[in-house]
C-alpha cells in the first residue's frame, strides 16, 4: 500500500479536499491519512461533519489572534513531527493557506513528493490576496504534481517554468463538493432547514448574499464595505443575508457601522449545506471570497468581487464575475445595475461556468494512482 497524507486546516480546504479524500480512499493500493491543523477550528469542523470525515490526526493549532509567523512556526514543527511518525509516500495540499504552504515545505524537508490541488492561481500581486498569493508561489517549485483547475491556471505554471508533464488540468473540486452537497440537501432538506426563517422573513425580496473576510480589506476597506451594505439595504425591494466571519476585524466594523437593520440578516457563519442553500436563495453574491467566485457561477448567480485583483480571472473573462474593489460608491452602483438592468443581470447569470464539471476529484485520484504505478 502506498501511503498518502492529505493535509488541511481551513473550511475552504476541507470543502475542496473532502471529495478528493473520498476518491483516494476508494482507490485500490492507496492508504489515506488525513491530518488537520485546525487553522480555522469551528468553520473546519462544520465541513468535516457534513462530509462524514473524521481526521486521523488533529493538531488543533488555532489560537485567538495568532500572528502569521507564530502560526507558521507551529505548523512547521507540528506537521514535521507528524510526517516523521507517519512516513507518507506522498503529501497532498490544497490552495493557498499557511497550512498548504507549510505542509509542502515540511514534506520537502523530508524529500516527500507533494501534490498541489488547485495549483496555478495567480493574481500577479504579492499583496493581494495577502498572504495567499505568495503561499501559492512557494508551493509551486516544491510540488511535482500540479492539479490546475483551468487551462489559465496551467498556463500560469508553465510561464513559471514548471515542468509541463507535472501540470494537469482537472477542474476544480469545489464543484464536486457543491454538487454532492446539493444532492444531499435534495434528499434531506432538513440539512439546510435552518434558513427557513430567513426565507420567510425576506419572501418577495431579492436577496444579496454577502461574505467578506480578506485580510487586505481589514480597516478602511471593511468600513467601506459596511457602509455600502447599509446603502444597498435601504432599498425596499432588497434584503441582505450576511453570514459574518468571526474575525474581530470584521465583526467590530459591522457592529459599529452597519448596526441592526430590518433588511439585513447578520447571522453566524453557515455550515456548508446552509451556505449552498443561501447561495441558491440569492439574487446576487457580493463577496471577497475566492471560493464564492467558483461556486456562484455553478448556480447561475452573478458575483461582484470586492477586490481589486483576483487569482481567478477565468470568471471575469467568462462574464460570471466582476471586480468592483472596496470603493463604497462603486459597490453600490454595481449592485444597483444588476438589480435594475435585466439584460445586465441575465448576461452574468447565464455566462458559462469555467471552473469544472464535478469530476475533478476522480481525475486527481487517478493521476496520483498512476504516479504510483497502480
Amino acid at each position: 500500500m502506498k501511503k498518502t497524507m492529505v493535509i488541511f486546516g481551513t473550511r475552504p480546504e476541507a470543502i475542496k479536499l473532502f471529495p478528493v479524500v473520498r476518491e483516494l480512499a476508494g482507490t485500490p493500493g492507496l492508504a489515506v491519512t488525513t491530518c488537520v491543523t485546525a487553522q480555522h477550528r469551528g468553520l473546519l469542523d462544520q465541513v468535516l461533519s457534513i462530509a462524514g470525515l473524521t481526521p486521523d490526526i488533529d493538531l488543533d493549532l488555532m489560537e485567538p489572534g495568532q500572528s502569521l509567523d507564530r502560526l507558521t512556526a507551529r505548523l512547521l514543527t507540528g506537521l514535521g513531527e507528524v510526517m516523521d511518525a507517519e512516513r507518507p509516500d506522498r503529501v497532498i495540499v490544497q490552495g493557498d493557506t499557511a497550512t498548504a504552504m507549510v505542509g509542502a515545505l515540511a514534506a520537502y524537508y523530508r524529500k516527500v513528493p507533494v501534490s498541489h490541488v488547485e495549483a496555478g492561481l495567480r493574481s500577479g500581486d504579492i499583496w493581494a490576496p495577502w498572504p495567499e498569493e505568495v503561499n501559492r508561489r512557494i508551493v509551486a517549485p516544491i510540488a511535482d504534481q500540479h492539479f490546475a483547475p483551468t487551462q489559465t491556471a496551467a498556463d500560469a505554471l508553465l510561464r513559471e517554468n514548471i515542468a509541463p508533464d507535472t501540470v494537469h488540468v482537472t477542474g476544480n473540486s469545489v464543484i464536486d463538493a457543491l454538487l454532492w452537497t446539493q444532492d444531499r440537501i435534495t434528499a434531506d432538506p432538513a440539512l439546510a432547514s435552518g434558513l427557513d426563517s430567513v426565507a420567510d422573513r425576506f419572501a418577495g425580496k431579492r436577496i444579496i448574499l454577502v461574505t467578506t473576510h480578506r485580510r487586505e480589506n481589514f480597516g478602511g476597506g471593511m468600513e467601506a464595505i459596511a457602509r455600502a451594505i447599509g446603502r444597498i439595504a435601504d432599498r425596499d425591494d432588497v434584503a441582505v443575508l450576511f453570514p459574518v466571519h468571526p474575525n474581530p476585524n470584521v465583526v467590530s466594523v459591522m457592529d459599529a457601522l452597519l448596526g441592526d437593520r430590518p433588511n439585513v440578516a447578520r447571522i453566524d457563519p453557515l455550515d456548508y449545506p446552509h451556505f449552498i442553500r443561501a447561495l441558491g436563495m440569492a439574487h446576487i453574491a457580493l463577496s471577497d471570497s475566492g471560493g464564492v467566485q467558483e461556486e456562484a457561477p455553478a448556480l447561475g448567480k452573478p458575483v461582484l468581487v470586492m477586490r481589486d485583483t483576483t487569482e481567478r480571472p477565468e470568471g471575469v473573462a467568462a462574464g460570471t464575475a466582476r471586480l468592483v474593489g472596496t470603493d463604497e460608491d462603486r459597490i453600490v452602483s454595481e449592485v444597483f445595475t444588476l438589480l435594475d438592468d435585466t439584460a445586465a443581470y441575465s448576461a452574468m447569470a447565464r455566462a458559462h461556468n469555467p471552473f469544472g464539471d464535478g469530476q475533478a476529484a476522480k481525475r486527481i485520484a487517478g493521476i496520483i494512482a498512476d504516479g504510483f504505478g497502480l
